[in-house]
């Protein structure tokens, strides 16, 4: 019997040890797959900002986006995870926590004891990655590659993850004093990213021939508009990788938000879905445009973001109408502004972000936090964080973007911007046999409006 009894604690401690086992490997499956999906984001980035080039800056376009995610990653893992981990109570560091994310930490490179720091660090890498993109598509056929790199930079490795400590930390300020929820990053991703491309914006200035005499708008008109629309449609693929990488999943069959309160996969799936579908409709009924159409989807999506995971799927939905009704005429309006935004950027992240985070203040006061000590959601909380994402993202955009203005780097010569990005900077063509307004051999290259 007690050879029995012996026999049958230890295929108790093996089945516990292998359930363990398990539930490891199906946390690292899961992050694995959201990290790849949120490759798609950028592939869309790339073809939606090569698609709204005009020809003669589409590969120059194109290599900016590539070159975005090659930067960002070997730069976030020798600053930025650090910055996430040691900065939640504020401006003064926490060396202790911090020190899991300095790149000779153990967490930081192959550890068997470890399986959960390079699949985290991998989804936020790309997360910041996001926000170059973002601030990319804004700043396109005019800017020197070496004054974006600079600026996606600062803001994916160090504004957007200062923001994320912040307010996308179990142990945030905004969350732990204040009571901030934002499930799917509407502010520390998207606004952080809209507000950081203004401040550049206004010290870029427009494309030539963008803005006429007595304040006319010329169109300058996408070369190839399918190619935009598809990608807007891959980048809303890739958000159901990031929105996964939104979640804490460790295997023991709740999942959490990354503030710790429960939810389901299947309440997102619900709000994702319907932000979606809202956010087309109102830009639909508001310009008739399918540029705006799919633009107006992923504002749907930002202005559910806050409370995807516990909204009731109406409430998605009519906050999505209201997103794809209001970035239009945001858009409108910063062009009245003199703010040339060539994909629109500013206002479908950074203003379809910050009513996300306000409606949440609206709709959704008085959610209980799981945190001890946390004030329950309110308004309050939502303003004071919307205001401190609009900061940390404008004010290092402003500043960095004037003082590379300042040393005559920002922006390229009159004279190349004519020519065209790809003519003068990249060694082949993107259309060597003519088409999409490229002028086949012996012909001269009609000029664009105000060239």
């Amino acid at each position: 019997m007690e050879q029995q009894l012996t026999e049958l604690a230890a295929k108790v401690a093996t089945l516990e040890a292998s359930a363990g086992w398990m539930k490891k490997i199906d946390m690292e499956i899961f992050y694995w797959w959201c990290i790849a999906l949120m490759f798609a984001i950028h592939a869309g980035f790339l073809a939606y900002e090569m698609g709204a080039s005009r020809a003669k800056n589409v590969l120059a376009s194109g290599i900016k986006n590539i070159l975005a995610v090659a930067f960002i990653i070997p730069v976030f893992y020798f600053v930025g995870w650090w910055i996430y981990l040691s900065f939640p109570a504020g401006i003064t560091p926490n060396l202790e926590t911090g020190a899991a994310g300095l790149p000779w930490s153990a967490s930081m490179g192959p550890n068997l004891t470890d399986s959960a720091s390079g699949i985290f660090w991998g989804a936020f890498a790309l997360f910041a990655a996001t926000t170059a993109s973002i601030l990319s598509g804004a700043v396109i056929e005019r800017i020197r590659l070496s004054a974006f790199i600079i600026l996606a930079i600062v803001l994916g490795c160090f504004a957007w993850i200062l923001a994320a400590s912040w307010s996308w930390h179990g142990s945030g300020w905004l969350l732990t004093q204040f009571g901030w929820h934002d499930f799917g990053a509407a502010g520390c991703v998207h606004m952080v990213a809209g507000f950081f491309a203004l401040g550049v914006l206004i010290n870029l200035g427009p494309r030539l021939g963008k803005f006429g005499p007595g304040g006319k708008i010329n169109d300058l008109s996408p070369h190839n508009l399918p190619f935009a629309i598809f990608g807007l449609m891959l980048i809303i693929v890739g958000f159901f990788g990031f929105l996964g990488g939104c979640m804490i999943y460790i295997g023991d069959g709740q999942w959490t938000s990354i503030f710790g309160n429960p939810t389901t996969l299947s309440a997102v799936s619900f709000n994702v879905l319907m932000g979606f579908a809202g956010g087309i409709i109102g830009a639909w009924l508001m310009t008739r445009d399918p540029f705006w159409m799919m633009s107006g989807a992923l504002a749907g999506i930002f202005a559910a973001a806050p409370g995807l995971d516990v909204y009731y799927p109406p409430l998605s939905f009519l906050l999505g109408v209201g997103g794809g009704l209001i970035t239009p005429l945001a858009d409108r309006f910063l062009q009245k502004m003199g703010i040339d935004d060539a994909v629109g950027a500013v206002s479908v992240h950074g203003i379809g972000g910050l009513w996300g985070i306000l409606a949440f203040g609206i709709f959704a006061s008085g959610y209980p936090q799981t945190v001890a000590g946390a004030p329950d959601t309110n308004f309050f909380a939502q303003l004071i964080g919307a205001v401190t994402m609009a900061l940390v993202g404008f004010v290092p955009g402003f500043l960095v973007s004037m003082l590379l203005k300042s040393i005559g780097k920002l922006r390229i010569p009159e004279k190349i911007e004519i020519m065209g990005m790809d003519k003068a900077k990249v060694p082949v063509r993107a259309y060597p046999e003519g088409h999409f307004g490229t002028p086949p051999r012996g012909m001269t290259e009609v000029p664009f409006p105000g060239e």
